[in-house]
């Protein structure tokens, strides 16, 4: 018969022991797996299942209750909404900031709302939107943005564009500025209707060396450019580098005292018009076979003692230069290309102390403009029979005329009349003589240049006294108006090369560095 053993009795400090293990570990599993709290609605705000209204907030909330797909936000003590304002409410499907003071948005305000199919801003104060702010909201179907003050230029071209194109429904909506739009409805509008291209005259690059004029000419599909030296008295040629986007030293005509270097291509052949202040000036022709330029011929000293500036131009097939004289013994003088040479064509006026020439045509007359320092400017028109020029006509009753030069705009003739003393003046052809119709201060002006990038016309003043200063064409009120300052030292010319998608405007200075800058274009409406 077998013996049953005994059944062991807890102990109480045993059982004492488990109950209190068990709990212990109850309570640490619950203090590990505590179910966290559920957002609660903020203060300034009172929530549905799914819908939230905020009156009076001074801020975005941070938290809303699970769940909410629908938020309206109404007189909001905030200004501005910041870049992912709402990313933290990624189920939102509608969205109302209506009747608020609202002033600026950021470009990523609504990021992260790839759920958003309704968006209200109506009733705020925003004049301009960001660009693509609505980018990435794939599945809006509804955008309220009436009751704002839509300034209508630049910066809102975007969003024109953006109505164009998109499937979202928006309400009309009306330019409240500036005043040639104002009233009209936005999506009667087109991109076209804004001129956002501006542009900006950028430093390209400095060289080291003053200069007094520069010129630039194309030869067996080259660009080149030249400057006449003051310090050292040579005729430095650059060649255009299309592999590093720049000028490089291409060649050196050396002379005593070059003050002017003209080029001038005739029947595919180079000749160089060097006028200097000492040891007369002469002709230079480039030798394809040595790769150099000779000297071919020099310009009479009797007639050309004190050169300032040289004028090339073709008339009836042939080709002639002028060289301006300054001195009080010389004379302005027209040489004409024989096939052997220039030759001595015509004197113009001795004594004048002239300063500047340009070649243009009045009503299809050739003519030549002559400025001088002891007269107002002077037309010499061209005598077929003759096949010289004649005087034809004074310009205008100002003197201390340095330079003029003529430009085109519209099938119109202007001229610009600059001056080292008093003010500079825009002249229209008007039938029979030139009518002043703007003035343009330009105290110290030795130089100016009207120039044309695109459908842009510009007008560059030089300055020894103050900045140089670029002037833009106005169609609207057929007048420059001011465009840019550049700071440049004693300019005495100037020149416009385009080559490979670049537009460069290159400056000589007399008394410091000869200066390149670019022409660039810059998009307003991409800001």
């Amino acid at each position: 018969m077998v013996q049953a053993r005994p059944r062991r009795t807890l102990r109480w400090p045993d059982c004492w022991l488990s109950v209190c293990v068990l709990l212990l570990c109850m309570f640490g599993m619950a203090v590990g797996h505590r179910a966290p709290k559920t957002p609660r609605c903020p203060s300034t705000c009172s929530c549905t299942k799914d819908s939230a209204f905020c009156v009076d907030t001074k801020a975005i909330p941070k938290s809303f209750p699970p769940g909410i797909i629908s938020l309206t936000m109404v007189n909001a003590a905030f200004t501005e909404i910041p870049e992912g304002a709402f990313s933290h409410m990624h189920l939102l499907q509608f969205l109302f900031i209506e009747n608020n003071n609202i002033q600026a948005l950021s470009k990523h305000t609504f990021r992260g709302l790839k759920s958003l199919t309704h968006l209200s801003l109506s009733n705020n104060n925003l004049e301009v939107l960001p660009r693509d702010l609505f980018k990435h909201l794939d599945i809006l179907t509804d955008l309220d943005l009436r009751g704002n003050s839509f300034r209508c230029d630049c910066k809102i071209k975007w969003l024109v564009d953006w109505m164009e194109k998109t499937n979202t429904s928006v309400p009309a909506l009306y330019c409240a500025s500036p005043f040639e739009f104002q009233g009209r409805r936005i999506h009667d509008l087109t991109p076209r209707d804004f001129n956002c291209l501006s542009a900006d005259f950028a430093v390209y690059e400095t060289y080291s060396f003053q200069s007094l004029s520069v010129e630039s000419y194309e030869f067996n599909d080259d660009q080149y450019v030249v400057f006449a030296q003051p310090n050292t008295g040579i005729c430095t040629v650059f060649i255009w580098d299309h592999v590093n986007m720049l000028f490089k030293t291409h060649y050196n005509i050396t002379s005593r005292s070059a003050v002017y270097c003209k080029p001038v291509v005739i029947n595919n052949t180079l000749y160089m018009v060097v006028a200097q202040l000492f040891g007369g000036s002469h002709i230079y022709k480039w030798e394809e076979g040595p790769l150099r330029f000779v000297k071919i011929q020099d310009i009479d000293t009797t007639r050309v003692r004190k050169p300032n500036f040289i004028e090339t131009f073709q008339i009836e097939g042939d080709w002639y230069f002028a060289v301006v004289d300054s001195s009080k013994a010389g004379s302005t003088s027209l040489y004409r290309w024989n096939s052997n040479g220039f030759y001595s064509h015509q004197s113009l006026h001795p004594w004048h102390r002239d300063t500047h020439i340009d070649f243009l045509e009045v009503d299809g007359k050739p003519c030549l403009i002559l400025s001088s320092t002891s007269q107002p400017p002077v037309v010499y028109q061209w005598n077929r029979s003759q096949r010289q020029f004649a005087y034809h006509l004074q310009i205008t009753d100002s003197g201390d005329v340095q330079m003029v030069k003529h430009f085109w705009v519209r099938k119109v003739l202007y001229l610009c009349l600059t001056r080292f003393i008093g003010d500079s003046k825009i002249l229209r052809w008007d039938n029979q003589r030139f009518v002043e119709i703007q003035t343009l201060p330009s105290r110290g002006s030795m130089a100016v240049y009207p120039f044309s990038v695109g459908v842009r016309q510009y007008l560059l003043l030089g300055s020894d006294y103050s900045f140089s200063r670029i002037y833009l064409w106005d169609d609207l009120t057929q007048r420059f108006q001011p465009f840019q300052e550049l700071n440049m030292l004693a300019p005495r010319g100037f020149s416009l090369v385009s080559v490979d998608n670049k537009d460069i405007l290159l400056a000589a200075s007399f008394k410091g560095k000869t200066m390149a800058y670019q022409h660039l274009v810059v998009d307003l409406s991409a800001k």
